[in-house]
């Protein structure tokens, strides 16, 4: 039988004592640590820790771990999650007429090189669902017309939130999925939802982003992968990459060069989060590596 492992998230205010502190409770509760990562904020006074442990002691259950670690957690005004790490969160994925990102996603996922469950694919048009088939992943489309009233997006949101809850989804990724969502939404995939943009310097908004880049002689392009919020693509960042262009690259060189920047800033946030290395701090995050 496989050896129960757990992932320990936590955050709290910054003091003297708090990893001898858990690491002494895992040590008595028959644990052994596998890798641990600590962060103290000068800034934000806070302490956040990734501990990655297997319990050992078979005669200690998950329930007796996480009602004795409550108890230690409160003494030290912890926010804490223990995950279990065998666990495949369940994700549904979103996406519009651009396939870059949802392609790589369905290939790391069908090679095991992201450990998830893909439940559903959700797009406002029907371009990928010959994909989703291939993949044998259910396929909805739900269209939302150009244009559409207040009313009409609401009741296409709320037909999204029908599926990513009935497939009790962990996780929502947008893959270039080109709709805004609203701020209920947003408040509804609280923590839950990765987005995916490009990144200029100088930053271009707007259609055929890579073109004007192109036109002002943009040296770097880059992606941003962060959690989805009411503002729009300000959520906290996950991650971050860029690639040096230049004059000679016409603008779809620009854009092949950013659509792969895209899918690999995207993946590894999916990655980061699946393993449970994002804590938030403020309106910023804290990624153990």
């Amino acid at each position: 039988m496989m050896t129960p492992e757990y992932i320990l998230t936590l955050s709290c205010p910054d003091q003297r004592g708090i990893v001898h502190s858990v690491s002494g409770f895992l040590a008595t509760h028959g644990c052994n640590i596998i890798d641990s990562a600590q962060f103290g904020d000068a800034h934000s006074k806070l302490f956040f820790m990734r501990v990655h442990f297997s319990a050992d002691d078979k005669s200690i259950d998950d329930s007796i771990l996480r009602a004795d670690f409550a108890t230690l957690a409160a003494s030290w005004g912890m926010q804490w999650q223990l995950h279990d790490a065998h666990h495949k969160p369940r994700v549904v994925l979103m996406v519009s007429k651009i396939g870059h990102c949802l392609n790589d996603l369905l290939f790391r996922y069908k090679s095991g090189l992201l450990p998830v469950e893909i439940k559903a694919i959700v797009s406002n048009h029907t371009d990928f669902y010959q994909l989703a088939a291939s993949y044998n992943i259910p396929f909805h489309h739900l269209p939302l017309a150009a244009g559409a009233s207040a009313e009409a997006k609401q009741a296409q949101e709320q037909k999204v939130l029908e599926v990513i809850n009935a497939n009790q989804a962990e996780l929502v990724v947008l893959a270039r999925y080109m709709q805004i969502l609203s701020n209920h939404m947003c408040e509804a995939l609280s923590g839950r939802a990765i987005n995916i943009h490009h990144s200029f310097l100088p930053s271009f908004k707007g259609a055929k982003p890579y073109y004007q880049a192109h036109d002002r002689g943009v040296k770097l392009i880059g992606a941003t992968a962060h959690f989805v919020t009411g503002d729009l693509d300000e959520g906290p960042i996950i991650e971050q990459d860029v690639e040096r262009v230049d004059h000679a690259m016409d603008p779809e060189k620009l854009t092949a060069i950013g659509r792969d920047v895209e899918c690999v800033v995207l993946a590894r946030a999916v990655n980061y989060f699946v393993e449970h290395r994002i804590l938030l701090n403020g309106h910023k995050t804290v990624i153990f590596r």
